[in-house]
């Protein structure tokens, strides 16, 4: 029953691209950026045949982990708290169900409210055959003891691909950001990518269009800044250039978007590669893989001013990463990104401080000896100075595995 849906982009086409020429960046690694000294792993609450795993902080720092289990003949969305002792809760069920859109690449989410509310995001309604399928949202108002009725966000019902949501807390409620297929007839149209709002009391709001065609199948990303929401994205020209996009919300309401990366990447097909934002106050930081050239790299741009203007990419990759990226802003203006990078003994997942100055602390191996499943993507939270970070490892069957290490 496990679907991939629309990867237009093969795996072993993958594989190619993270072996095409690319060589490490000039080191500007630096003591006066602190770098992790230890990972710890910490045992984790999901069991055999599980994946897709994220991760929250919520409003009171405590640190959520949700994943889909596929042990049983149907798929279950569950979820732990990390206690203080440094080990999971019991599992908790969130919802499940047949005809689940289940992919690597495309992971549930599950955040917590400032009024301690729980939401819930999943993708369901992908019969047998099909690449339709919806985007699920439900709310717990009790600590995750039982959950309501599920909404569909978008206003499309047709039969079309919507999903890789992104959601944000907001003051009255819930963002959310998607990749719709309302544009796309017999196989043939443009991805858009639009944002709603769910009140508290799950009513859905006015639906926007940011932008009309962008890339099919990466993942978006969305964090709120002093004035207002900013979102990224991977979009996609007529010529396809493949760049980030970035688009801001306020008080004057959503902005046209704009370039972000301007690595003038062609390539003829997703790459099933989107970015992350982060932000903490003013200071907002984005990641992203791109191989313009046939040179594959991971950047970091930071932002002092909420993600207004950013400062020149940073390359934080080792030479041979395949992207899968996840970012951190920190309260000092520095962040902590996370790839995956290719090695001869398979796929590691690795960490790094950038700092404010543009400076690099060492790269730290956050999935240890452990094999990492090519296709997932690992997901961070922070928790006060405690960095957890979750990723699905490569074994049959495939199991999420959870680390964390402490910033100084």
């Amino acid at each position: 029953m496990k679907r991939l849906g629309v990867l237009i982009v093969s795996a072993a086409a993958l594989v190619a691209m993270t072996q095409c020429k690319s060589s490490p960046p000039e080191s500007k690694e630096s003591t006066t950026v602190a770098s992790p000294v230890k990972v710890t792993e910490i045992p984790s609450p999901a069991g055999a045949g599980s994946g897709e795993p994220n991760l929250t902080t919520g409003p009171d720092g405590r640190v959520y982990l949700s994943w889909i289990d596929t042990a049983d003949t149907v798929a279950s969305l569950k979820f732990a708290v990390l206690g203080e002792n440094q080990t999971w809760s019991a599992e908790g069920l969130i919802a499940k169900g047949e005809h689940w859109f289940v992919n690597a690449s495309d992971y549930p989410a599950l955040i917590a409210l400032p009024d301690g509310s729980l939401v819930a995001e999943w993708l369901a309604d992908n019969p047998e055959g099909s690449e339709a399928y919806n985007v699920h949202l439900s709310f717990s108002r009790d600590g995750g003891k039982t959950w309501g009725k599920s909404i569909i966000p978008h206003r499309d019902r047709s039969e079309n691909e919507h999903g890789f949501a992104s959601l944000l807390a907001t003051g009255g409620g819930l963002g959310v950001l998607w990749l719709d297929g309302n544009q796309i007839k017999n196989e043939e149209g443009d991805m858009a990518l639009n944002y709603t709002t769910i009140s508290a009391d799950g009513k859905v709001g006015k639906e926007t269009v940011l932008d009309s065609r962008v890339c099919e199948c990466c993942q978006t990303s969305i964090a709120a800044t002093p004035d207002g929401i900013i979102a990224v994205y991977r979009d996609r020209s007529d010529k396809e250039i493949r760049d980030i996009s970035v688009a801001r919300y306020s008080k004057d309401g959503w902005s046209k978007p704009e370039s972000l990366s301007k690595d003038n990447w062609m390539i003829h097909g997703c790459p099933i590669n989107g970015p992350s934002v982060s932000t903490n106050g003013a200071h907002a930081a984005v990641a992203w893989f791109t191989a313009p050239n046939d040179s594959s790299q991971v950047n970091v741009v930071l932002s002092r001013d909420g993600g207004k203007t950013f400062g020149a990419p940073i390359r934080v990759d080792n030479g041979k990463p395949v992207g899968r990226v996840d970012i951190i802003a920190l309260e000092s203006g520095d962040a902590v990104v996370s790839w995956m990078e290719q090695v001869p003994e398979g796929t590691q997942v690795r960490v790094r401080q950038v700092g404010s100055n543009g400076m690099l602390g060492e790269p730290i191996i956050a999935s240890a000896n452990t094999k990492v499943k090519f296709a997932g993507v690992p997901r961070m939270t922070l928790s006060g100075k405690q960095v957890v970070i979750a990723w699905t490892d490569g074994d049959t069957p495939s199991k999420v595995r959870t680390a964390a290490f402490m910033l100084d």
